[in-house]
């Protein structure tokens, strides 16, 4: 099994994935809201956005900017159910379990925080 600490390393080796950063605007949300509010955040949009067999506008559904947990998603390629299938084997057409999703919102908020550890 694949530690977050890993798989953020593999994803990090990619020059799109490796693209997404907050930026001071994204962290001032973050430190405002606080860490349990984001994270109510992320599972509530791996919940709407990715648990369904068949997302609606799935491979568009999570836009680039505009919260950090979307950038988070695209930074951790779980923005969608193709990406998600092409990077953990996450297989399409089956409804995600609570457990996935649980897994999924552990790892965006693993990025976040990992983001907001890189402040200087």
């Amino acid at each position: 099994m694949t530690t977050r600490r890993e798989a953020l390393e593999h994803l990090r080796r990619s020059k799109f994935r490796s693209s997404f950063h907050l930026n001071e605007q994204d962290k001032a949300y973050v430190r405002e809201k606080g860490m349990d509010v984001i994270e109510s955040h992320a599972r509530d949009f791996v919940r709407e956005r990715l648990a369904d067999a068949s997302p609606k506008n799935d491979g568009r559904q999570t836009p680039m900017k505009g919260h950090p947990v979307f950038k988070a998603m695209h930074a951790c390629a779980m923005c969608c159910r193709g990406c998600m299938h092409k990077w953990y084997h996450v297989p399409l057409g089956v409804p995600l379990t609570q457990q996935d999703q649980d897994r999924i919102a552990g790892m965006l908020m693993y990025w976040i925080q990992e983001e907001m550890r890189d402040e200087k």
